[in-house]
């Protein structure tokens, strides 16, 4: 029997039990899907993360109150109250002397509050921060100016809004966001006499669109002078972040030896163990990430080859249940002449076309399901790329026809090794 015979055999014994082989496919098909989708929504979330990082800006640094274990957060970050950090600590980081490679150095508070014009009102993020902002984080205006130093040092009601505060409060009324006054207040500081405190502010600006960071989203927010942040919003002297911009990423780790040795002077600290600050590197955030998306990946990857080897044990299943239904068939055509390695060439072909095609409807299956997660993914706001690795679909390819032909063997050989006369007696 030469091979395009058997493969019109293959392709009829397929088709005379189509349900059964569609289940016997279904594992295949979930396993090689499973593995490209997981896969590129792996390499999805590393392109996310590192478009934070550009949208944000590169080397960056930034000081947080509070020591940290290692890699792990600043007990800040823990709900805890930390004041190491003060304004004068700004100062002495911007000290070309002392820090030579800092481009820009600023501090910063934040909070939520309500920001009120006219009858609208908007709940938003507060950003109270200095000059050194501008020149360390990349945005666009879009109308107006940023707060100039004269404006933030000597603490003027100004303020500058993010898109999209600035079209909730203005668009609707066509009016010109640059000029007008809104109020911003916080619960961060009320008593039983004046209640919440309310500050008006003159709009400078609106920024332009930057969209999330980090999963947070950039243009839901005002910026406003570091002192009423402080001092009228948060009732507070110290600061919750000193953000630092380094002139070059080879000059990265000398200027966080640089900020350790300077605020390690300022805080009067002789031993490690007492360090009150901790300074962290986007990169190091960036490989954090990269590495726990990685993992995760690798994991779900794992979980995607389980179901092909499910898959694989259903093919061994159903293929011996097919040997016994076709035993007299098998004892027929050893009598007419078929040699061991043709039953065995049938059989072990049926197996691989199940997980052939099974691989094929898979590899669609994952990349039209990436592709929508990634449409998604930008639809919520999302710098998702939709990456499809090349790598992913041989190997998904690959095992999905190992698995036919390992899983294949046994039935095959059981079939080639039945005794003809045994064959055709069987009932």
């Amino acid at each position: 029997m030469n091979f395009i015979s058997t493969i019109k055999m293959t392709i009829k014994g397929l088709l005379a039990r189509k349900g059964r082989s569609f289940l016997t496919m279904l594992g295949i098909v979930i396993g090689v899907a499973g593995v490209i989708i997981i896969i590129s929504l792996g390499a999805g979330a590393q392109s996310l993360v590192l478009g934070q990082v550009n949208k944000l800006g590169s080397n960056l640094l930034s000081v947080q109150p509070g020591k940290s274990e290692t890699n792990g957060p600043p007990a800040q970050a823990f709900g805890v109250v930390i004041t190491s950090l003060v304004n004068a600590d700004v100062e002495a980081l911007r000290s070309k002397s002392q820090v030579p490679h800092a481009v820009s150095v600023n501090g910063e508070v934040s909070g939520i509050a309500t920001v009120t014009w006219q009858n609208k009102t908007v709940d938003t993020r507060f950003l109270g921060t200095d000059d050194g902002y501008e020149s360390g984080v990349n945005f666009t205006m879009r109308d107006g100016q940023f707060m100039d130093a004269p404006q933030i040092n000597g603490g003027a009601n100004v303020v500058v809004l993010g898109s999209t505060v600035a079209d909730a409060l203005f668009k609707d009324s066509g009016v010109d966001p640059v000029g007008q006054v809104i109020k911003v207040k916080s619960a961060a500081l009320s008593n039983s006499t004046t209640g919440v405190i309310s500050v008006p502010l003159r709009v400078m600006g609106v920024i332009d669109a930057r969209g999330s960071a980090f999963f947070q989203d950039q243009d839901d927010q005002i910026f406003l002078p570091l002192s009423i942040g402080q001092n009228q919003l948060l009732g507070i002297r110290h600061l919750q972040m000193i953000g630092i911009k380094v002139d070059s990423a080879d000059n990265v780790d000398q200027t966080i030896d640089d900020i350790t040795r300077v605020l390690k002077q300022r805080h009067h600290i002789l031993s490690d163990d007492d360090v009150d600050f901790t300074v962290r590197n986007q990169a190091t955030a960036v490989e954090l990430l990269t590495t726990i998306t990685n993992a995760l990946s690798l994991f779900l990857t794992s979980m995607a080859a389980i179901s092909l080897i499910v898959g694989g044990i259903g093919i061994l299943n159903i293929m011996l249940v097919t040997v016994a239904e076709r035993t007299r068939e098998i004892g027929l055509r050893k009598a007419v002449g078929a040699t061991n390695g043709n039953i065995m060439k049938q059989f072990l072909l049926e197996a691989g076309t199940l997980t052939s095609i099974g691989g094929f409807i898979g590899i669609i299956l994952g990349i039209v399901v990436s592709y929508l997660m990634s449409l998604l993914m930008g639809y919520l706001g999302f710098d998702w790329d939709f990456v499809i690795s090349i790598t992913s679909v041989v190997l998904a390819v690959g095992v999905s026809i190992l698995t036919g032909v390992i899983f294949g063997l046994y039935p095959s050989f059981k079939a080639a090794k039945l005794d003809p006369i045994e064959a055709l007696r069987y009932e």
